[in-house]
This record gives structure tokens, C-alpha cells and sequence, in this order.
């Protein structure tokens, strides 16, 4: 965006109104973060990440870009999170470094953050608050009210905000389990009891808006997993699922403690969630249950079950590690029980059937049905937090497009005038009270992408280079030209890599050096010395020339060295 738009995008969000601009999370699964502001207060609603496209060569992860509120950061009062996956926390370390603002979060997603801050070198001190359901916290013009809500990890809190134009209540991830593996169920009372005094606006998860019925509880896996268990008694068990599902954890854990196997957590991220959450009590593992990978020789496979990560096909994960026969101390055996416990994530269909076909052809028995319930919402559940609080506007966040279209459509069933259902795209500016609701704008949100230690230093331009060196290869011409004549002194050396087979195809070889030479002695018969425009000819004759013979298009870099 250009300096004067930048200027413009400003002027346009003076208002009296609440504004909701969401950075990220929207039109995407993943990457959610939404800034609420009012006057001279910004509070901010979860801070997370996503995982690259296949199209993102070499890019490790994606993060919001917080352009907007480094331009008003001193407005912002403080972070909200609902949860600790993350897609709702991952960046924060990113994002901190650069907004210095308080942090408020339930007791585990506050050790999983406190996690995340400490791989990374903070300038600053992070201020943090654990929150209890029930507790609110005052930031600046705004209340927020934590709210019990049941997800695919323990502590997930929806949120009441409550604003000078009405009451905005933000789900977060959630699904209603009246039989939660920890804890207890959804605080419905207190979305009716918010219902009955009046709710502004409803922000509500829908990933699974497009799924009709009830989502089913997370208890229904762990006799899954008993049945497995008690099917499978000759032979190793080894179960992959997301390090942040801690009750999926537990209900393993249960299982290979009521049927006498020891449990090995292999995987960085598994170990450290689990490390967590065993500390802060959410994860209860009898004594003697837990052992290293170094003591698995000493037990018979019927007798081990490993925890580990890779459900989704990460190709370094440890299970994919393992498949692939590049696991250092892990080897899959005939006989073994590999369980899938999840789902894939769009995008990863294939990386998880490679993962799944090269542990059969191993000789392992995998299994992937029935050993999964999702963490959101389904149908019936989001109409029900609708029919509890009644909201005078609709705002679906959390989904794809198609996602958020389908929630609209679900809000306008549920009595919400089709007028007072918004969609909005990530840095759209909704400006909104209980008189009207309009967008007045939009800030930067296009993503920050994260490769290595280089956060934001690959762009567009990059990654379009990346991909035609993928598609098309490279060839590197090198050639030497006295300083003030520009004859060619040495050379032209061709150099291919990802192109052709340079030791069959010496004839293409040659060809080309003929291609260059010419090109050469065109602009020297021409007088031209500009090296710039020496190296476009080469390119471009050198580039005619491949493309007539091969049909192909590799991304060419003339070298010229100066020798006087």
C-alpha cells in the first residue's frame, strides 16, 4: 500500500462507532486475529498463525500483518486469547516484539504462550494475566468477560466484550460437549443470560457451520481407543494426533494404562505440550506410565504405545520420519497399529496418503476411521448459541468463504435480518452500534511470511522466482571481458542445474555457448558497453533459442567478470 492510500485508509476510520477489523482469520482457516477499537482503545482477540500453501516454496509459516496497529499502537490496551492452538496464539512472539502489550489468557493457554516467548528473545518483558472463567478484565473503554466453551483443547473460552455501543460476544473455537473428558460443559446459562440483556453482535466460529447435527463429544474417542486396544494386543501401538489435544492425550494415556503398556512421547512439540499441561494438572499420567525412548528396548511391543506427531503428513514430523525410514531410533515393524487421530486438514490430503501408503507397504496396520471428533461446532450447536443470544447482528468469522456464506444463511434461519449479516474479508473495517452497521474502510492484511530467521524479506516477487526456479531450473552463464575493449577474454562456461542433464545433452551444451558467443559479438559490433544491456541480450537470445528447441523457459543469470 502506498504512503498517500496509507494516509487515506486512516483518515477513513475516524468514527464514533465500534470498529471490528479483523486482521486475519477470514476468507482462510488459520491466522486469526481481530482488533476491536473504540475512540483511543484497541483491544485484540487471539494472535495466531498459519501454515504455508504449496505454493509458498520454502516458507515455514505465515503471521498477520500488524501494520495497523503498529500505526495506532498506542491505543492498544492489551491481547485477549481465547485458546492455545496455534492458529490463536502462534505469533504472538512475532507480534510482541513489535506491540508491547499486555497478554490475558486461561492458566493452560498461558503456559503454552509462555512456551512460545521463550524460544524467542523477547526486547522487552511481556506482561501476562491468567484468567479465570467468569473473571473480566478492564481494558480501557472495554470489559471482557471470559466464558466457559468446550474444544479440541482444554481452557477454551468464548468471550463477552463488553463496549460503549452494546455487547459483542465472540465464540472462539468451540463445540458443546455435555461430556467433557476435563472440566465441565459449555456455560450455556451465561450465553442466555447475556441473550436476555442484549447482544450487539455475534461472532461465531464456523468451520463447521457446513455440517449438520451435533458434533459428537470427545469421550466417544476414548472407546475407540479401548477397542483398538483390546483388538490389537500382539503388537506395538503408535498414535498420531495434534500435540494441543490434550484430553485426546489423557484418553490414550487411559487406555494403555488399562491395558498394561507403557506410552512413549516422541515429536518436540508433543513433548513440550505435554510437559505443560502435566505441570499445570490438566494431563494426569499414573506413575510409571511415561517412559523415554531409550527404555522401549526393554519392553515387548505389545507392552508400548507411542504418542507422536505427524497426523497431518508434516514431512519432518516424526511420524512421517518414521515411515520414510529416517528416524534415527524408530523403526516401523510388520504388525504395527498406526492410528490416525485426526482429520486432514484441506491441503494435506496428500501429504497424509503418502504418509499412509508407505506405512503399509511396511507392514503396518493403519487405521484412520473412527478415531477422530472435531473440536467445532457443528449445525445444530451454532443455532443454539443463536437461540440463546439472540444477537441483533451476525459477523461469521473462523472459515473459508464458502464457510462464511453458509453461516450468513444460517444467521438469516435463526431471525437475523439479512441487512444485519455481515461477511467481511481480513482488513475490512466494520464500523457498528445498535443504529447501523457499515463498512467505512480497510487496513493492511495480506500476511507476513516467516522463512527461517527472515520475517517479512520474502515476498511476492521471491516466491515467483522460487517457483520458476522449481518448474524450470537454472542456467548461469560465465564469461570474462577485458575492462576497456570488452573482449571476451574467458569463457562462455555454462553452468545447469535443475534444467537438463548436462552429460547428455552436450550438443544442447554447445548450442548455447554458439547462442552466447553470437549475442557477444552483436553488441561489441554494435559498440554497446553497457554491461546491462550485454547481459539482457545473451538473456533473451539464449532464452528464444531454448524455448524453440525444448519448449522450456529456465531462468537465466548471465555473470561477466571484469579483468584489466
Amino acid at each position: 500500500m502506498t504512503e498517500k492510500s496509507n494516509q487515506k485508509s486512516k483518515s477513513s476510520l475516524v468514527g464514533h462507532g465500534l470498529k471490528i477489523i479483523p486482521l486475519g482469520g477470514l476468507e482462510q482457516i488459520g491466522m486469526n486475529i481481530t482488533a476491536f477499537e473504540y475512540e483511543d482503545n484497541i483491544v485484540v482477540v487471539d494472535c495466531g498463525l498459519s501454515f504455508p500453501g504449496d505454493d509458498m516454496l520454502g516458507i515455514d509459516l505465515v503471521i498477520p500483518d500488524i501494520t495497523y496497529l503498529k500505526e495506532n499502537i498506542d491505543k492498544v490496551r492489551g491481547f485477549v486469547i481465547t485458546h492455545g492452538h496455534e492458529d490463536h496464539i502462534g505469533a504472538l512472539p512475532y507480534v510482541l516484539k513489535e506491540v508491547n502489550a499486555p497478554v490475558y489468557a486461561t492458566k493452560l493457554t498461558m503456559g503454552l504462550i509462555e512456551n512460545k516467548l521463550k524460544e524467542h528473545v523477547m526486547p522487552k518483558p511481556v506482561k501476562k494475566k491468567v484468567v479465570k472463567y467468569g473473571q473480566s478484565i478492564n481494558l480501557g473503554c472495554f470489559r471482557i468477560e471470559f466464558i466457559r466453551t468446550n474444544h479440541s483443547i482444554s481452557d477454551a473460552a468464548a468471550l463477552a466484550i463488553f463496549t460503549p455501543v452494546g455487547t459483542i460476544v465472540h465464540t472462539g473455537d468451540f463445540k458443546v460437549d455435555y461430556t467433557p473428558v476435563r472440566g465441565e460443559p459449555i456455560d450455556l446459562q451465561r450465553f442466555a443470560e447475556l441473550g436476555k440483556k442484549g447482544v450487539l453482535a455475534l461472532m461465531a466460529d464456523s468451520t463447521n457451520v457446513m455440517k449438520p447435527g451435533f458434533t459428537m463429544s470427545e469421550r466417544t474417542v476414548g472407546k475407540t481407543f479401548d477397542n483398538i486396544f483390546a483388538e490389537n494386543t500382539k503388537h506395538r501401538i503408535i498414535v498420531a494426533t495434534f500435540a494441543s489435544n490434550v484430553d485426546r492425550v489423557q484418553q490414550i494415556v487411559n487406555s494403555a494404562v488399562k491395558y498394561g503398556r507403557k506410552v512413549v512421547v516422541e515429536g518436540r512439540s508433543m513433548v513440550n505440550v505435554i510437559t505443560t499441561a502435566t505441570e499445570l494438572g490438566y494431563i494426569d499420567i499414573p506413575d510409571n506410565t511415561l517412559i523415554d525412548m531409550d527404555q522401549m528396548k526393554n519392553y515387548a511391543p505389545e507392552k508400548l504405545v507411542l504418542i507422536t506427531t505427524g497426523s497431518q503428513g508434516e514431512a519432518m514430523a516424526a511420524l512421517s520420519r518414521m515411515a520414510s525410514n529416517l528416524h534415527r531410533r524408530i523403526t516401523i515393524e510388520p504388525g504395527d497399529t498406526v492410528i490416525f487421530s485426526s482429520r486432514p486438514i484441506p491441503g494435506n490430503e496428500k501429504n497424509v496418503a503418502k504418509v499412509v501408503n508407505e506405512l503399509a507397504a511396511k507392514g503396518a496396520k493403519v487405521i484412520e476411521q473412527d478415531a477422530h471428533v472435531s473440536g467445532h461446532a457443528s449445525e445444530e450447536e451454532i443455532k443454539l448459541i443463536y437461540a440463546l443470544t439472540k444477537p441483533q447482528y451476525a459477523i461469521p468469522v473462523h472459515g473459508e468463504y464458502r464457510h462464511l456464506q453458509a453461516h450468513a444463511e444460517l444467521a438469516q434461519l435463526m431471525g437475523v435480518p439479512k441487512e444485519n449479516t455481515v461477511i467481511l474479508s481480513s482488513g475490512d473495517v466494520l464500523e457498528i452500534d445498535s443504529e447501523h452497521c457499515a463498512l467505512v474502510g480497510k487496513v493492511q492484511a495480506q500476511g507476513i511470511m516467516v522463512d527461517g530467521l527472515g520475517v517479512g524479506d520474502v515476498g511476492n516477487i521471491v516466491l515467483r522466482d522460487r517457483q520458476h526456479l522449481s518448474e524450470n531450473g537454472l542456467i548461469i552463464i560465465v564469461l570474462t571481458l577485458e575492462k576497456y575493449t570488452n573482449q571476451l577474454l574467458a569463457g562462455p562456461d555454462i553452468v545447469s542445474r535443475g534444467f537438463v542433464y548436462v552429460r547428455e545433452s552436450e550438443y544442447l551444451m554447445d548450442e548455447a555457448k554458439s547462442i552466447v558467443y553470437a549475442a557477444l559479438e552483436r553488441c561489441l559490433d554494435n559498440q554497446v558497453s553497457d554491461w546491462s544491456k550485454i547481459k539482457t541480450e545473451i538473456k533473451d537470445s539464449l532464452s528464444d533459442y531454448l524455448w524453440k528447441k525444448m519448449k522450456r523457459n529456465p531462468m537465466i543469470l548471465p555473470v561477466i567478470m571484469e579483468v584489466e
